[in-house]
């Protein structure tokens, strides 16, 4: 038995993934990131201040089931143990209508946000279901976009609806192995993502309107309370927003 703390974080090289392995390593998490970019990967690493006895960094590319095998093979192998998932890696496609989505783009899209966390997942319940004491948690980076998708947005729109259900039926299939599931949706986190609503968003009316954004690090506090719940508490959803995003309400 140990009172280490593990935790691998995908999508760890930039955006709401870094700032979350910042967070959890200053909360002194052990941590491995996962990124299809080694380089950034160990950015976030230097930023954070952290050093090689409590962070290891792995190329991954989540849509691969021999690359996320591999990445819970490492944090095996290096740290014992695993006690927190963060299922954040996502990307999206060129703003489109429907039919005009390409197939390459949808199985990109729903690779990374929806196959990825899936893998990932499975994966993590092996090491969980095995480990003394027998448990952990796992969050998903759901979306508001799962509950109010934006127009010409599909595959991301569908991909994150689809992290919902990954959401209950982990919870429900960890219930009896200890492992909490909850899920974070974030609108308008101000990200190198969010840059462009300053600019002005397409809006479901045809119109385009800039939307307010809010700081990262109340992603990060929120995100924090929910991994640092004992093992008989859950946040099943949470949601963290700008306040006036057009989303409760007709715009």
């Amino acid at each position: 038995m140990t009172n280490k703390r593990v935790a691998i974080i995908t999508g760890a090289g930039s955006g709401i993934g870094r700032n979350i392995t910042i967070g959890l390593i200053k909360e002194g998490y052990h941590v491995v990131l996962a990124g299809r970019k080694l380089a950034t990967l160990q950015e976030t690493i230097k930023l954070a201040g952290a050093n090689e006895k409590n962070s290891l960094a792995v190329s991954t590319d989540v849509a691969n089931p021999q690359q996320v095998k591999n990445l819970f093979e490492k944090t095996k192998a290096k740290f014992e143990r695993l006690d927190l998932l963060f299922n954040n890696a996502g990307i999206t496609a060129m703003p489109v209508p429907l039919e005009h989505i390409s197939f390459d783009d949808w199985v990109r899209v729903v690779g990374t946000n929806l196959t990825g966390p899936f893998l990932c997942t499975q994966e993590a319940f092996k090491m969980m279901k095995s480990q003394d004491p027998m448990g952990g948690r796992i969050i998903n980076n759901g979306s508001i976009s799962a509950h109010v998708p934006r127009p010409s947005a599909s595959p991301y729109n569908i991909t994150k609806s689809g992290i919902t259900g990954l959401t209950k039926s982990t919870s429900l299939d960890g219930r009896a192995f200890n492992i909490a599931c909850g899920q974070i949706d974030i609108g308008n986190v101000s990200t190198e993502m969010t840059q462009k609503m300053s600019k002005g968003v397409l809006q479901a009316d045809g119109s385009r309107a800039t939307e307010p954004t809010f700081d990262i690090s109340h992603v990060v506090d929120a995100f924090l309370y929910m991994a640092k719940l004992p093992l008989n508490a859950n946040v099943p959803f949470i949601t963290v927003m700008a306040n006036g995003m057009p989303y409760i309400g007709r715009g």
